[in-house]
């Protein structure tokens, strides 16, 4: 009778050994009654056994297979939910340690390329454990081999018995006494158009070793997970590379102008986004204050903001006194060099000495005026984003602010991120603003970082979001 081939399931080949809990093959001329249950212990010699037809040694193997393609299955669709690399890499380790049987590990993540990120990421051991691991000489760690690109077998690197070894290193063994654990088992991780990436090891507290089927499951388990790994290492190189893009067009450093504190917060996504923020030194001591926001997302929309921002940068310098001039230069530029896309951005003209701004907006957010006694929305003239109409000009509005308010000037991604609608998310807005601690309320930044935890609580200002963030708090002395 000819054995049924199961069929392939998330994406591995199910010509698997037997499983490792079914009863041993029956050797010719031996009865099925002689061969040993699969529940029988080794030492258990004195039990008779339960004699099993054919047709049950089958279905039993067939169950087994069924079992750990079931088992890969869920794993990869655990592994594929995750979004970020860090989180791809615990993914790993988790499910590597329920198919080997171990209790902790580690992956160091060192890809061929030299392009980085290299980062070591631990289950069950603490940063300093790891730093501890990091003094064994590298040559001597199973993982350590696999990262200098030595041969390794399909079943791994296993070391059943690290104190059994008479050649491991000294402080290898001080480490492994001092960590408490006893064998390990690694494995590398590499995707077919990357090479390697980096190498898991698992951990046992005890002399241990992986069987032939666990060495097996954990073999197909960390070669999908290669091509995974991968995908999320591209992504996390360009969310790096577009970060890094975004912050070099925005200003390195803010002014120091006397008789103001300037802070800023900025949040990005994945993709980079167009939103931008300003703060430049004008003639007879005034200060030019900028937020603005492109349209769409990615590289182009990166490249755009930085020409915008350079562009205002100049018309403020000719014209910075007179803010609805600055923009309508903006809104022709815009119009002239890239009709196909819209911005909004704010412009103040700001007299530290006389604690006023004067403001033109282009379908911006208002600014929020934060003092001791009142917390406000400026009213700004209404007005279409640049790029939206024929001629852009509206009037503008002057602020007055006492000593020691705070001007908050912000971007739109603040509110979209709540998820809420505008009116709540402005509601959300003003009540983290009026929620400022008197004790904060003399440093900027401190303002900033308040609001941005309260609109956004629970991460969502670090969060991935298509939604950049920019706040711009302007304290009067």
């Amino acid at each position: 009778m000819n054995t049924p081939h199961p069929a392939k399931v998330a994406g591995f080949d199910s010509t698997v050994p037997s499983p490792a809990h079914t009863v041993a093959s029956v050797a010719p001329g031996t009865s099925p009654a002689t061969v040993p249950n699969a529940t029988e212990t080794a030492d258990a010699t004195d039990v008779s056994a339960t004699p099993r037809a054919p047709d049950d040694l089958l279905q039993d193997r067939l169950a087994g297979w069924v079992s750990d393609l079931t088992t890969l299955h869920e794993l990869t669709e655990r592994l594929v939910r995750t979004d970020s690399l860090s989180a791809g890499l615990q993914e790993v380790l988790r499910a590597g340690a329920a198919l080997v049987g171990a209790r902790r590990g580690l992956v160091a993540l060192e890809p061929a390329d030299g392009l980085g990120p290299d980062t070591t990421v631990g289950l069950g051991l603490a940063r300093a454990d790891l730093g501890h691991i990091e003094t064994v000489p590298r040559s001597s760690l199973p993982h350590g081999r696999i990262l200098d690109g030595l041969p390794v077998g399909e079943g791994g690197i296993a070391e059943p018995d690290l104190f059994g070894e008479k050649g491991l290193d000294p402080r290898h063994r001080e480490v492994a006494a001092r960590l408490g654990y006893a064998a390990s088992y690694a494995l590398p991780l590499s995707a077919e158009r990357t090479g390697r990436l980096g190498a898991a090891v698992w951990l046992y507290d005890e002399p241990a070793q992986p069987g032939e089927r666990q060495r097996h499951l954990a073999g197909l388990y960390t070669r999908y997970a290669g091509q995974h790994l991968a995908r999320l290492l591209e992504v996390e190189r360009t969310r790096a590379r577009m970060a890094t893009m975004a912050e070099e067009l925005l200003p390195s450093r803010l002014p120091r102008v006397p008789g103001v504190q300037l802070a800023a917060r900025h949040r990005t996504g994945p993709l980079g986004g167009g939103d931008w923020y300003d703060a430049l030194p004008l003639p007879d001591a005034a200060l030019g204050l900028a937020v603005g926001s492109v349209t769409g997302s990615g590289p182009s929309a990166v490249a755009a903001m930085g020409r915008l921002r350079a562009s205002l940068r100049a018309y403020s310098v000719m014209e910075g006194e007179d803010p609805v001039a600055v923009l309508s230069d903006l809104e022709l530029l815009l119009r002239l060099t890239e009709p196909a896309r819209s911005a909004t951005a704010l412009f103040g003209y700001c007299e530290p000495a006389l604690r006023r701004i004067t403001l033109a907006g282009a379908g911006h957010s208002p600014p929020l005026l934060i003092g001791e006694r009142r917390t406000e929305f400026v009213e700004t003239s209404v007005s279409a984003p640049l790029g939206m109409l024929a001629c852009w000009e509206a009037p503008s509005v002057e602020l007055q602010a006492e000593p020691g308010e705070t001007v908050l000037l912000y971007t739109d991604g603040l509110l979209h991120r709540t998820g809420d609608p505008a009116d709540r998310a402005f509601a959300r807005l003003h009540a983290a603003a009026a929620g400022v601690p008197r004790g904060k309320r003399h440093d900027p930044g401190a303002v900033a970082d308040h609001v941005l935890r309260t609109v956004l609580p629970d991460g969502k200002a670090d969060a991935d979001s298509e939604e950049d963030v920019v706040l711009l708090a302007v304290r009067f002395e």
